[in-house]
């Protein structure tokens, strides 16, 4: 892969305008931070989507900072020369106050490059305190999982015409706070074009159509590695899962039949000191099995 320059926070602003695409892929750990940047991802998201994805919660809410903390650090060791964006855990942004001290450990102990909480124009205060602070942050319009007892679960947002103003008015309230960007998710594609079209920062969507400047896809989905279920949005470029359990029952397989370990996967000993051992077991009275 040849070296690129790791993504700027004006870089977006610019791609926007140059109607450049950027691609971004949320990635939970090491591992896939290190297939991403090799694979030249342009920005790799820290979500607490991981909360799904690795430790099998049915939504977001359980996630702490704490965890996101230790999850971006990894992330950040396997792509140093990416753009990490991590996301504000459910409840760690509450208040102003609350937003600007989590942000910034975000920031300083994690290594991240910019902070992404959830909201529109009743966070606008949270956001405003978060920039001021010098901490590049972005938001979330749209379906926000936070916010998912509120919809009766994962529900697409922005159906009516009313709705999708209401959601435009949040676009325009992020921006006017002083976000860098933000994730419009799971509505209409029309209606992310017209948010999209009414605010001069980035935006990236996932379940959003074509419109945003940066598109979002989970690492886990796109590969395959997460199917218990497939959101309607994601498209499937690998099926890892089903190669995972295949090499599993394989190597269960070998184990049982006692194809595996064989020699070229066994240590060997010289055979001078295989007699030694023999020799030395055997004054000590010992059997090969004891």
């Amino acid at each position: 892969m040849t070296e690129r320059p790791k993504l700027t926070v004006p870089d977006l602003r610019a791609r926007k305008a140059a109607g450049e695409k950027i691609v971004m892929v949320s990635v939970p750990d090491f591992p896939m931070a290190v297939w991403a940047e090799r694979a030249g991802i342009d920005i790799l998201a820290v979500g607490d989507s991981l909360g799904m994805i690795s430790y099998g919660h049915p939504n977001t809410l359980p996630v702490t900072l704490d965890t996101m903390v230790e999850h971006c650090r990894a992330v950040r060791r396997g792509a140093e020369n990416s753009f990490v964006l991590v996301s504000l855990p459910y409840g760690s942004y509450a208040t102003p106050e609350l937003g600007v001290t989590s942000a910034l450990r975000l920031m300083k102990e994690a290594g991240a490059d910019a902070v992404k909480m959830q909201g529109g124009k009743e966070k606008a205060p949270i956001i405003r305190a978060i920039a001021d602070a010098g901490v590049p942050v972005m938001s979330h319009v749209g379906m926000c999982p936070h916010f998912m007892h509120h919809y009766g679960g994962f529900r697409l947002q922005g159906k009516t015409a009313e709705a999708a103003l209401d959601l435009i008015e949040d676009g325009r309230a992020i921006e006017a706070a002083g976000a860098v960007g933000f994730e419009i998710e799971a509505v209409p594609a029309p209606v992310a074009k017209a948010i999209d079209d009414a605010v001069g920062i980035f935006t990236f969507g996932i379940g959003a159509g074509a419109a945003s400047c940066g598109q979002l896809l989970l690492g886990a989905d796109l590969l395959g590695m997460f199917d218990q279920f497939k959101p309607k949005f994601t498209k499937r470029y690998a099926q890892l899962a089903e190669t995972a359990v295949e090499a599993l029952q394989t190597y269960a397989e070998e184990v049982r039949s006692g194809a595996f370990p064989d020699a070229d996967h066994a240590y060997a000993m010289k055979s001078e000191e295989t007699d030694k051992l023999q020799q030395a077991l055997q004054g000590n009275g010992r059997t090969e099995s004891a």
